[in-house]
């Protein structure tokens, strides 16, 4: 049982690195931090603006959240709420990145 929770938690933290690494990137990229918009010109842009809500969800949730907290007073159970929403999603990405990780090793 104990092993179990150790590999959700593993899991979870693959998926919110992933997450981090995907938003930092594109915040290196564009000079401006991700967010939860699909306003793109052509195709192209709107399947990367998919793919980086996708995959960059926990991360854009915890910096506006940590944001909310800090500059807006949000309370409390708001940044409890967004922490559990983020790393369930990082569980969920973090099994697909997981995945990707093994067929390229060779794994599965």
């Amino acid at each position: 049982m104990l092993f179990n929770l150790l590999i959700v938690g593993y899991i979870a933290c693959a998926g919110f690195v992933a997450a981090g690494v995907l938003g930092s990137l594109y915040q290196l990229v564009t000079q401006e931090p991700p967010k939860f918009s699909l306003a793109g010109e052509g195709l192209l842009a709107f399947l990367a603006g998919i793919f980086l809500c996708v995959f960059a969800g926990p991360f854009i949730i915890m910096r506006n959240a940590i944001r909310g907290r800090r500059i807006e007073k949000r309370p409390l159970g708001w940044l409890v709420a967004s922490s559990t929403i983020a790393g369930m999603w990082s569980m969920c990405s973090g099994v697909m990145v997981m995945n990707v990780a093994l067929v390229i090793v060779g794994y599965s």
